[in-house]
């Protein structure tokens, strides 16, 4: 499959008659430019949709009044606006520049990846050989910047607050490494848009394939993705009971934001990976056996997998969500100890198991 950045640069240079040069250039342009102003959409829908699922559970309204649209959609807008009208404070003894650099680094961290997300045959901009391990380089610097805002607010809660992430999060990514190992080696490479078309044939090799070792490999990637994602039960870093609010509790305005708008979009990056390497990714399910959607106009089943990729990776995001309002949080003992007791055996010895099932000729 050819990048979309490429097709787009293509048609530009044919439709305008410009050099190539020119043509690349001005797509690369509307491609940045189209990414920060719909990329921030997808948090904005996740808090929304936070705020509706959590009120559903809860037997509340949530958001209703915002607005003139229904069901409060507006909410997110009049969040925005009122975040940045607030003040933006900076503590007195605090590290002025790694307290300012620390949000952008996880804004950074995690936006990057969305470049190697395969949302439909084209809807991607790059296809790269090494996607998967792109993504779980890039997504660590979230935990740089988490420790960065910890440790230069220069408070003890935020301290606290950074190192527990450091713990956490860094632990946890071993877990998530193996099971995509475990899955890779079954694909036989490391592209996301490569997994994605060897998916074609079924939904996945390990739910529909009777490949057990893939599907338990899902179960530990998603404990060890809510933990990544520092959600309940899983959210030591930002414990409210014990620690304020964590390793933001110093930051405000349009800053504190930037935490928020990072966890939504590492959200949708480990829902999107989840898809892509275990549900099918764009395809649906057993597509190769339904000859009527290649009759379908022109232009027509991009978008049907650009939306049924959206179905798939927001349905992961709503779970995610489910879980938080409903299970309690864990202590950081009991955390570590399903890490590295728990998860990081069972995920080695499944990789384990997948090696040695391969090498038999399973």
């Amino acid at each position: 499959m050819e990048s979309s950045s490429f097709l787009f640069a293509e048609f530009l240079q044919q439709a305008f008659h410009v050099s190539p040069t020119f043509a690349a250039v001005l797509s690369l342009l509307i491609g940045v430019g189209t990414c920060v102003a719909c990329i921030p959409l997808i948090p904005g829908f996740g808090s929304y949709l936070e705020r509706k699922v959590s009120a559903d559970i809860q037997q509340r309204i949530g958001p209703n009044r915002a607005g003139f649209l229904p069901f409060g959609i507006m909410q997110v807008l009049a969040d925005g606006i009122k975040t940045l009208q607030k003040e933006d404070l900076i503590p007195a003894h605090a590290d002025r520049f790694l307290f300012r650099a620390a949000p952008y680094v996880c804004i950074v961290g995690v936006f990057s990846c969305f470049a190697a997300i395969p949302f439909s045959e084209y809807g991607y901009l790059s296809d790269l050989n090494i996607g998967v391990y792109y993504i779980l380089c890039v997504s660590s610097l979230m935990a740089v910047g988490i420790v960065l805002a910890g440790w230069a607010s220069n408070n003890k809660w935020t301290l606290l607050g950074g190192i527990r992430s450091a713990g956490q999060m860094v632990s946890y990514e071993i877990p998530i490494a193996m099971s995509v190992v475990t899955v890779a080696m079954h694909f036989g490479s490391l592209s996301l848009a490569e997994m994605t078309m060897a998916q074609r044939e079924g939904w996945s090799i390990g739910f529909w394939n009777s490949n057990l070792f893939v599907t338990l490999s899902f179960v530990v990637y998603w404990i060890a993705a809510l933990a990544e994602c520092n959600r309940t039960p899983f959210d030591i870093p930002e414990a409210e009971s014990e620690l304020v609010a964590g390793y933001f509790t110093e930051y405000s305005g349009l800053r504190f934001s930037f935490f928020a708008i990072a966890e939504y979009a590492e959200m949708f990056v480990v829902s999107a990976m989840a898809v892509v390497l275990y549900f099918g990714g764009f395809y649906l399910p057993f597509e190769a056996h339904l000859p009527f959607l290649q009759e379908l106009p022109d232009g027509v089943l991009p978008w049907l997998h650009f939306i049924v990729f959206l179905i798939k990776v927001w349905f992961l995001i709503f779970l995610m969500i489910w879980i938080r309002w409903t299970l309690p949080r864990y202590r950081i003992d009991q955390l570590m100890d399903l890490c590295w007791k728990g998860l990081l055996p069972f995920a080695f010895l499944n990789f384990l198991g997948s090696a040695c099932w391969m090498v038999l000729g399973g």
